[in-house]
Parts: structure tokens; sequence; C-alpha cells
């Protein structure tokens, strides 16, 4: 039997999710209403920053909605492959700036070996 890593969003989900924590799922709902409400930034702008955000997550699911959601508000595609480099940017530059935690971490071994040699 073949089970698929990100099942397709269903009304049974929905339904279980919501049977078993409806406050939450209310919560979140008015949350995400709050977040995504035309304010500073318009709703394109937005959606842009949600893709990218779901890339770096890698949320398929968010990945879908927001792409779909960043069209509907009026992106185009090229904005949305320009979102997605920038996240691409973000998250290979988070692996190169705490490569400091490495490169520290390489003195601190260093120096206790240099330590037990005197």
């Amino acid at each position: 039997m073949e089970h698929a890593l990100s099942p397709a969003s269903s009304a049974d989900i929905a339904r279980k999710r919501r049977e078993l924590a409806p406050r939450q799922l209310e919560a979140f709902r008015a949350f995400s209403a709050a977040a995504f409400a035309e304010g500073e930034l318009d709703a394109r702008t937005k959606q842009l920053i949600a893709v990218a955000v779901a890339h770096v997550t890698q949320c398929p699911y968010c990945i879908r909605g927001h792409t779909d959601a960043a069209l509907k508000a009026g992106a185009t595609e090229d904005q949305i492959m320009e979102a997605i480099w920038v996240a691409a940017e973000m998250r290979a530059g988070g692996s190169y700036a705490h490569s400091s935690l490495a490169i520290d971490q390489m003195a601190q071994h260093a120096q206790a070996a240099e330590a037990k040699k005197a």
C-alpha cells in the first residue's frame, strides 16, 4: 500500500482538526486573518513574503496555498520566483552566518588539545 508523504487536504482532515482542537483552530484562523489583512503591506506583498517563508519552512501545503494566493493578489510568476530566490539566499545565508559557531567550537577544541599537551 502506497502512502503519500503529504496527504491531500480533505474535508475529513479539516473536520478532525476542528473536532480535536476547536478553540485553537478558531484562534489560528483569527490570527491568520489578522496577519494577512491589508495594513502597511498590501495583500500581494504579504503573499510574496508567505511564499518565501513557505519555501524556508518547506511546507508543501503552504507553498501551494500561498503561491495561489499570491497569484490571485496580482503577483506575477517572475515576482514569485524572485521571492523564492530571496528565501534560498536567506536560508543559505543562515548557514554561512552560523558557521561562526563551528569555527568557535573548532578553536575551543584546538585550545583544549594544546592545553592537554602542556
